[in-house]
Parts: C-alpha cells; sequence; structure tokens
C-alpha cells in the first residue's frame, strides 16, 4: 500500500508539472511565439489561455504595445559649423513578432542604438535654425532614418520621434539675444519712421486745405491760441500771420534787371559776414568801371646831412620805379 500511495504522489506532482508548462496564458497587448525543439512554428498564439506541448514547446511573448524611448542627448556640430546637444524620445512598437524574437538579440537595445546614431547624423545634415525652428521637418527626417533599417528586417515601426530640447553654448545664446534686440529695434524704427510719414501725408493735406481758404489757418490760430491759454501761465505767445509775411514779400521791390543774383543770395553772403565780397561781386555783374584807388604820397625820411642840416630823401614808389625802368630800357633800346 505504501508503495501504491507513493506512485501516486509522483504522478500527480508530475501531472500539476506537465499542467504548469502547458497552460499559458497570453495578455491582450501580448502576442505569443511557439518554439518547438528550438524552431519557430508560424501560428501566433493571441490574448487567452492556451495549452502547449509540456515537452519541446516554449512560449516567448512579445509586447505589442507603443514603446516610448528617450534618446540621451546627443552633442554634434551642425552644418553651419555650431556645437549643439540634442535629446529626442523615440516612439516604436513590434508589428512582425517573429522577426523581433528571431532577426535580433534585443531589440529594445538595437532600436535605442539606432536612434542616437541616427540623431547625431541628423545634427550633420541640419543647421542650427533647422533645429530651433523646423522641428517639424527634422523630425520626419529622423523617423525616417530610424524606422528604414528597423521595419524591414527587424519587425519594428517607428510611429513618432520627437526632439525635446536643443541645447546651445552660452556664447551663441548672447549673440541670439543680441540679434533679437536688434532686429526689434529695427522694428521699432521703421514703426516710427512710417509714423512720421503718415503724420507728414496729414499735414501737408491740411496744409493744402488751409491754403486754400485763409480763415481756416486764422480759425486754427486762435484755437491755438485758446489752448495756450488753458494753461495756467502768465505768458501768451502771439505768432506772426503768414499773411503779413507775404504781404512784406509783396511790397518788396524787385531786383535790377541786369543784376543776375537775387537779394537773396547778396542777404546770404552778408549773413555770412561777406558784405565786401557780395559789393565785389555786384559790381562786376553790374558792367560799372572799377574804381581804382589814390595812391598816397612819397613819404620821405629824415637824414643828416655832412653840414649838421637835415635833409629829406624821397622814397620812390614801386609803380614810379617801374616807369622808369621801362624808360631807361627803351633809351638805350634807342
Amino acid at each position: 500500500m505504501g508503495a501504491i500511495f507513493a506512485v501516486i504522489v509522483i504522478l500527480v506532482i508530475l501531472g500539476i508539472i506537465a499542467a504548469g508548462r502547458s497552460l499559458k496564458v497570453v495578455q491582450q497587448y501580448e502576442k505569443g511565439v511557439i518554439y518547438r525543439f528550438g524552431q519557430v512554428l508560424p501560428e501566433l498564439r493571441g490574448p487567452g489561455l492556451h495549452a502547449i506541448r509540456p515537452i519541446g514547446d516554449r512560449m516567448a511573448k512579445v509586447n505589442m504595445q507603443i514603446v516610448a524611448m528617450a534618446v540621451p542627448a546627443q552633442e554634434g556640430i551642425t552644418r553651419d559649423n555650431v556645437t549643439v546637444r540634442v535629446d529626442a524620445v523615440v516612439y516604436f512598437r513590434v508589428v512582425d513578432p517573429i522577426k523581433a524574437v528571431v532577426n535580433v538579440q534585443n531589440y529594445m537595445f538595437a532600436v535605442s542604438q539606432q536612434a542616437q546614431t541616427s540623431l547625431r547624423q541628423i545634427i550633420g545634415q541640419s543647421e542650427m535654425d533647422q533645429l530651433l525652428s523646423e522641428r517639424d521637418s527634422v523630425n520626419r527626417e529622423l523617423r525616417r532614418v530610424i524606422d528604414e533599417p528597423t521595419e524591414g528586417p527587424w519587425g519594428i515601426r517607428v510611429e513618432r520621434v520627437e526632439i525635446k530640447d536643443v541645447s546651445l553654448p552660452e556664447s551663441m545664446k548672447r549673440s541670439m539675444s543680441r540679434q533679437a534686440e536688434a532686429e526689434r529695434e529695427r522694428r521699432a524704427r521703421i514703426i516710427t519712421a512710417d509714423g512720421e510719414y503718415q503724420a507728414s501725408k496729414r499735414l501737408a493735406a491740411a496744409a493744402n486745405v488751409m491754403a486754400r481758404d485763409p480763415a481756416a489757418l486764422q480759425l486754427r490760430l486762435l484755437q491755438t491760441v485758446v489752448e495756450v491759454a488753458g494753461e495756467k501761465n502768465s505768458t501768451l505767445v502771439m505768432p506772426v500771420p503768414v499773411e503779413l509775411l507775404r504781404f512784406f514779400d509783396k511790397m518788396t521791390p524787385p531786383a535790377p534787371a541786369g543784376e543776375p543774383k537775387s537779394a537773396a543770395d547778396s542777404a546770404s553772403l552778408a549773413d555770412f559776414g561777406n558784405e565786401d565780397v557780395a559789393t565785389e561781386e555786384a559790381e562786376i555783374q553790374s558792367g560799372a568801371p572799377l574804381q581804382i584807388p589814390e595812391v598816397p604820397p612819397i613819404p620821405t625820411l629824415p637824414m643828416q646831412a655832412a653840414n649838421g642840416e637835415p635833409a629829406a630823401i624821397a622814397v620812390p614808389r614801386p609803380d614810379a620805379a617801374a616807369r622808369h625802368n621801362h624808360h631807361d630800357a627803351a633809351g638805350s633800346g634807342a
């Protein structure tokens, strides 16, 4: 009886072990790959309870969920020779469980290495402005580069790639800040100049309207006086009416016909302290004979004679000496 009981106990234990090895539960997000004596069966096991052979069969479960993998920050030099440090995140999933467990030893590690090398490649092919402003195009290109060698042979599909952060050197950040400040200053100056241009157009239009009706200018003058008087001050500024200036301009006699230069030109010369120049120029333009100033008398120098009486010596003028030399030359020639 004891031997029979021991055999029954051993059979029960073996049955429990066999049941444990033959019954497998596959989760909803998993797929089961069956190895029979080392060979992969073509059919996959879906979610639920499945029975396999306790001897010779082995099930490998593959997760079919989307995996978010962080790519470590990679440092590289862009196409415009700027050193940057970029990190990203890759979203991928398994589309072919058999390829994922057969063709690659550890598809998680393989995808991570492929993402890092592809990220460095994209950094070298892109410019700094593209990495900062054109994130969508860079993400699409990075996804294409990572997905190209993984989907076909590995059974991995990259769903999405996102660049998280782009770290720039401090010197480059300061340069970009100065560039942004200069751009803002340029826009401010352009807006100010545009405002002044529009205001000048409006003022010119208003001046044209006032020029048609002198009463409008007088009303505007009175309005300005009212605005000034509204302030609590003891000084009242009364501007000279423009009509009065025009009246004096009309009453000014015209310039002579023979004088090509206007009175305004002569006045401008006088304002700069050139009264003599203006006078001489007016005489030359009028054709009048030039007035040669009279030559002063010949000065005499006192001399002491031999007898002690004073004597005077005449100093010849330069023009007289020249005439005397001319007469001497003429006499010698004769």
